[in-house]
């Protein structure tokens, strides 16, 4: 089957993160606060904030830089407080990858700080993002979703600032469709080139390697969920996480137990009633909890519903990776992991994963 190619939209350039220092802070010999730091086989040092854009660095760098990561598995970024000892290791690094996106609302006022002076590398840059309604077209289906995609380019660019520098209130979930995910490794790529002591030729061969490895993913994905009628893809998530592998993959989204993009909301009682009333009316088979989130909502709500709740080992990798050793230990195995779930929810047996993909 021919790998899917979405018509092209018009993207937005993406403000780089302002850099300003205040002065470096002495910080040396405190606590990591979780950072996890890789190879360091040229003397480069670099930070990545998130488990996945630390998934991606590691993948592009290989063992030709020490990567510290920020986020460790599980943790949410939205709420994340880094420590003094992790604003030391931004303050002396070389690069600091971020997600962009305005999802690490944190990461001026940490440069600030640090005194980082380094290249900061967007992984967002030129990514068109969606707003709060983009994806809420849970009572459509069938030509109805063409109707929805044929418009949702004028609207996106609609709802952004005329210089495309305003990110507020866009979703920052952009890693969920791995298509998105290929833009951000080619983003950090390019700006992984550019750092003094790092080997433009090896990054230029992991990235290619990689994006093979996501092509391969997207096309194993496309053909599994196009087994299901479009009008049965339904999908309930613990928070507003998933709005692009939605879209991606034609799924409808029919509502979330936290209404918001950010995971440390809460549902009121009037919206964990009308979620359980959608539910009910649309036909969906289950609930899908976050391994970064409390189960405890979904599985009241799941239980009211009447229907199974994905949670445990079993819930989906949304704003964080898993820990070594889970199915979500990667960006590539977090996917699976989810597809592989979210098709079982809807009665489907994924297909076997393409060579490149098999461990």
């Amino acid at each position: 089957m021919t790998a899917r190619r979405r018509p092209s939209r018009p993207t937005l350039a993406i403000a780089a993160l302002a850099i300003g220092a205040t002065g470096a802070l002495v910080l040396a010999g405190c606590s990591t606060g979780g950072a996890a730091a890789d190879g360091n086989g040229s003397g480069v040092s670099i930070v990545a904030t998130t488990t996945q854009v630390g998934d991606f660095t590691r993948e592009l760098v290989g063992d030709e830089a020490k990567v510290t990561q920020l986020l460790g598995p599980g943790q949410s970024a939205h709420g994340f407080d880094p420590s003094a000892a992790q604003l030391a290791a931004i303050a002396s690094a070389d690069a600091l990858v971020v997600n962009g996106a305005g999802l690490e609302n944190w990461v001026d006022d940490a440069v600030a700080a640090s005194g980082f002076d380094g290249t900061l590398i967007d992984a967002s840059t030129g990514i068109e993002l969606f707003g709060t309604h983009d994806h809420d077209h849970g009572d459509e289906s069938g030509d109805e979703h063409a109707d929805h995609d044929e418009h949702a380019d004028h609207e996106h660019e609609a709802d952004a600032d005329h210089d495309g520098h305003d990110h507020s209130g866009g979703n920052p979930h952009i890693w969920t469709d791995p298509e998105l995910a290929e833009q951000m490794v080619e983003n950090i790529a390019d700006g992984l080139a550019e750092v003094p002591g790092l080997d433009a030729a090896t990054i230029d061969a992991n990235e290619s390697a990689y994006t093979a490895k996501l092509d391969a993913l997207d096309q194993w994905i496309e053909q599994n969920v196009s087994q299901v009628p479009v009008a049965d893809r339904l999908l309930v998530t613990n928070h507003d996480a998933f709005t692009y592998f939605v879209e991606a993959y034609d799924l409808t989204f029919v509502g979330s137990v936290i209404p918001s993009f950010d995971d440390n909301a809460e549902p009121s009682a009037a919206e964990i009633d009308e979620l359980v009333k959608k539910i009910r009316e649309t036909g969906v088979k289950a609930v899908f909890s976050e391994g970064s989130i409390s189960p405890k909502a979904a599985e009241t709500i799941a239980s009211e519903a009447g229907v199974a709740v994905y949670s445990g080992e079993d819930a989906l990798y949304g704003d964080a990776l898993g820990a070594e050793g889970t199915d979500g230990a990667t960006y590539l195995g977090s996917q699976e992991h989810n597809v592989r779930l979210i098709l079982e929810s809807w009665g489907v047996v994924p297909s076997e994963l393409p060579a490149v993909l098999q461990k």
